[in-house]
């Protein structure tokens, strides 16, 4: 893998672009198309995005909007225009040498008043810190691990995850060392986690905190997945499936293994505790089987599952979105509202010139989990990719890190591939953060 491109390993397995089989679904609707997506609530269009650019037209290949702070969030309202709310994006990679940066993870430390963000960026230390103590409006310059702290060989850090009171975790994709912090980030070691049992264990996702009574850490619980044995690229059955385990020592050590047979086909997961005390947890799902042969995991799918006996058992996966939709990164408002942000690799129509665009949205669920507002989603960021045919998912968007501050304001962090040029040899990733907020309607 090329120093100047981070990519997961199901990214990295295929070698052709499989957007022309996406024409056979599209519906035109005079000024453009209008994608259906496969959901468990009916077909959900995707609105024109004509109408969600607001500028008149399309995006032409080379224009995107990042690199000016003012920004827009594009409301969804059904067969209404869509509302348009105020909103900042900023370019956070940008001031980076023009490395790869990419998979940002967020967290917000109330104690400080600061926000954290782990991203992985090309360098002999692959990850990288930077911190704001205005609620995201500056950063402070990047910080690469020292080889003390990081430790050998070097790894990527994913999964951000704040205990409270300063504590900070973080792990590589196959979990087989943690970086801890207890200073707030200044400082960091690394350890080495006992197991019950080997075996391949990977994770992208934060790991879910269960608090006490008193707001301290009772337990974690960490979802993870592997290879069911089914062949990459087969139709015969799921690649991957999911399963539980959890810490009663703040990740020292885990307890054995749970399989939880209705997230057979699972990968990534996040969990989080909605407000009527249910376990809510977003599921990356595997390419439907008629996509298998494309071997790319952009077709991975988005669903939800629900426990409500604190993971001992879990609901049927409820699809969201069966296909080009996923990364997904959940906060509990204060009102018990649940928002929901994700990425879009497949599903948006192609530009009149036949150019890719990609985005990220957010979504919203007012009962706990059980269902979310489709019809009323959040379109936080669309561009167009420059590249056509073969790799032009470079200009593609990977994974997403929403948080919320004290005022209700949201930060929604994500990974954007939109520098990548048809000379591009090796895919570069930027990061960037779209600040906003929910229509108060």
């Amino acid at each position: 893998m090329s120093s100047t491109a981070i990519a997961d390993k199901r990214t990295m397995r295929r070698m052709t672009t499989p957007r022309r089989a996406l024409l056979g679904i599209l519906v035109l609707f005079g000024c453009a198309a209008v994608v259906p997506i496969q959901s468990s609530y009916g077909q959900v269009d995707v609105i024109c995005l004509e109408k969600l650019v607001g500028d008149g037209g399309l995006l032409s290949p080379g224009k995107n909007p990042f690199g000016r702070r003012e920004h827009a969030v594009r409301q969804v309202n059904g067969d209404e225009p869509p509302r348009s709310l105020p909103a900042e994006l900023q370019w956070i990679s940008q001031p980076w040498e023009n490395r790869n940066a990419q998979m940002p993870y967020l967290v917000y430390m109330p104690e400080k008043d600061r926000l954290l963000m782990l991203a992985a960026v090309a360098h002999p230390i692959p990850f990288a810190l930077t911190t704001s103590d205005d609620h995201g409006k500056t950063w402070s310059k990047r910080r690469h691990l020292t080889p003390e702290e990081a430790g050998q060989p070097p790894r990527i850090g994913l999964g951000l995850t704040y205990l409270g009171q300063g504590k900070l975790l973080a792990f590589p994709e196959d979990n087989a060392v943690q970086w801890v912090s207890s200073d707030y980030g200044a400082t960091w070691t690394v350890r080495t986690p006992q197991v019950p049992t080997e075996g391949e264990r990977n994770s992208w996702d934060p790991i879910f905190i269960v608090r006490n009574a008193q707001g301290g850490v009772e337990r974690l619980v960490q979802a993870w997945w592997r290879p069911t044995g089914i062949p990459w690229g087969s139709d015969a059955g799921a690649y991957s499936q999911a399963y539980l385990r959890s810490s009663t020592d703040e990740a020292r050590t885990w307890s054995d293994d749970q399989k939880v047979p209705q997230w057979l086909g699972v990968n990534e997961v996040e969990i989080i505790k909605a407000a009527n005390g249910d376990w809510v947890a977003a599921c990356r799902t595997d390419y439907p089987k008629r996509f298998a042969h494309f071997q790319f995991d952009h077709y991975g799918g988005l669903a939800t599952s629900i426990s409500k006996d604190k993971g001992k058992t879990w609901s049927e996966l409820k699809p969201l979105y069966e296909w080009g939709r996923h990364h997904p990164s959940m906060v509990l408002l204060r009102d018990g509202n649940i928002v929901m942000s994700y990425v879009v690799r497949l599903g948006y129509p192609d530009t009149n010139d036949g150019f890719p665009q990609y985005g990220v949205e957010a979504v919203v669920s007012k009962d706990n989990g059980q269902t979310w507002d489709l019809e009323h989603r959040y379109v936080l960021a669309t561009w167009v990719g420059n590249r056509k045919g073969k790799n032009d998912w470079f200009c593609s968007v990977q994974s997403t890190s929403t948080v919320l501050l004290p005022d209700g304001t949201l930060l929604t962090a994500f990974g954007t591939g939109f520098t990548n040029t048809p000379e591009t040899k090796a895919c570069k990733m930027d990061v960037a953060l779209v600040t906003w907020r929910l229509d108060a309607k």
